[in-house]
């Protein structure tokens, strides 16, 4: 029997996406001006954030490449036959199935819309040398241009929509931490203090959001020496009496991240630690106070380095104080030019979604020993800046179990 190289699969009908067709039209008219600012003629994204943000459609990769093309009258998701009818019910656009029959049908499928000889646009963050190698075969490009930092730049301002979502998300992330803060206890291990979190968050997205995809949410609980690093996974080890914890609550809603963290002890507090805690706390609300439009995000940075600095605390920080949010995820997207560190000049505009989260991390041995963390969400305004995260953070909260 014949066996196409790709197709179009059409399965059932479109299901609700997280955004209306219209936010995805003017998506894509962003990117089309970015195209012709840069004498693009057809763009190939290839991240899954790219894809998410101006398809509705997330990819789940597994080794095998996914895309977006875009020209100046269509945008076809490019989809592995593994997917089945989803990718085409999960955008807003048109979606082209290559099949596994023949090596480079990914490739093939991209040329039959993007065409060849033409001026191409890629993620020169994203596409591998690899994949690029073969871009070059198959498309014979004309030129290639690297459009991935203008599309960053594109996302860093989130729509009245998007701010919508992550506002849900915050407060999906407020419902992990409550849950968190419950099944605290000594003798509780970590995993099961995180499971609690997670199932509660899921919970809530599945009622909130009927209609979404369910999938990525999580939650990094640490305890005592796990505490020294932010991404730390989660591991079986029991809380004791006096442990410093980290609760790190991670809702995903259609491919949007937000988070909540925050410093907790079981029991009790020792003075040292709560020293230390109430120095990074004082640092939080200084670093909140900075976020408003016209300031930079070094110009942040250095604000909060100086409170450290003078409390000789600065050797401590463990990374940049604040992110980007949106389109995002541990294992796809950053929005790299909206990050709260020394040799970031991004001015804050109204529209941006960004984190306060300075981190200590006091090397066992010492007193005060431990990682201490707090994250808040703030939306830039007009006039200063929203926080959309409700959990409490201090001791006079969260000293439990």
């Amino acid at each position: 029997m014949p066996r196409p190289q790709f197709h179009e699969f059409h399965n059932g009908s479109k299901a609700p996406l997280p955004f209306s067709t219209a936010e995805y039209a003017d998506r894509l008219a962003g990117l089309r001006a970015i195209m012709r600012d840069n004498d693009i003629s057809v763009a190939l994204l290839t991240s899954m954030h790219a894809v998410a943000y101006y398809s509705g459609f997330l990819y789940c990769a597994f080794g095998r490449p996914y895309g977006l093309v875009v020209t100046p009258d269509r945008a076809v998701v490019i989809s592995a036959g593994i997917d089945g009818g989803q990718p085409w019910r999960r955008s807003a656009h048109e979606a082209l199935t290559y099949t596994d029959w023949e090596r480079n049908n990914y490739w093939r499928a991209v040329r039959h819309v993007a065409g060849e000889g033409r001026a191409v646009g890629i993620e020169g963050d994203h596409l591998t040398l690899s994949q690029r190698d073969l871009m070059d075969t198959f498309l014979r490009p004309v030129s290639v241009a690297d459009l991935a930092p203008a599309a960053m730049r594109q996302r860093m301002i989130k729509s009245e929509a998007e701010r919508a979502l992550i506002r849900a998300g915050a407060a999906t992330a407020d419902v992990g931490g409550y849950a968190i803060r419950d099944a605290v206890r000594v003798g509780a291990r970590e995993i099961d203090v995180a499971m609690a979190g997670r199932d509660a968050m899921e919970a809530h997205i599945a009622a909130e959001f009927p209609d979404a995809e369910y999938r990525d949410t999580w939650v990094w609980f640490q305890s005592g020496l796990n505490t020294d690093g932010a991404h730390n996974p989660v591991t079986s080890r029991q809380l004791q009496r006096g442990d410093i914890l980290s609760l790190n609550t991670f809702p995903m809603i259609s491919g949007y991240y937000t988070a909540l963290e925050r410093t907790m002890f079981v029991g009790e507090v020792d003075k040292a630690s709560l020293s230390i805690w109430e120095a990074n706390i004082a640092a939080h609300e200084l670093g909140m106070s900075l976020i408003k439009p016209g300031a930079t995000c070094a110009e942040i940075t250095h604000g909060v380095n100086a409170f450290f600095e003078e409390r000789d605390l600065l050797q401590y920080r463990s990374f940049g104080y604040g992110h980007s949010f949106g389109v995002l995820s541990h294992y796809y997207g950053r929005e790299a030019g909206l990050e709260l560190r020394e040799d970031i000049d991004t001015v804050l505009q109204p529209g941006m979604v960004i984190s306060m989260e300075p981190m200590l991390t006091i090397p066992e041995g010492q007193p005060g020993a431990g990682g201490y963390r707090e994250h808040d969400i703030l939306i830039v305004t007009e006039n200063g800046a929203e926080n959309i995260t409700g959990y409490p953070y201090g001791p006079e909260v969260n000293v439990v179990g």
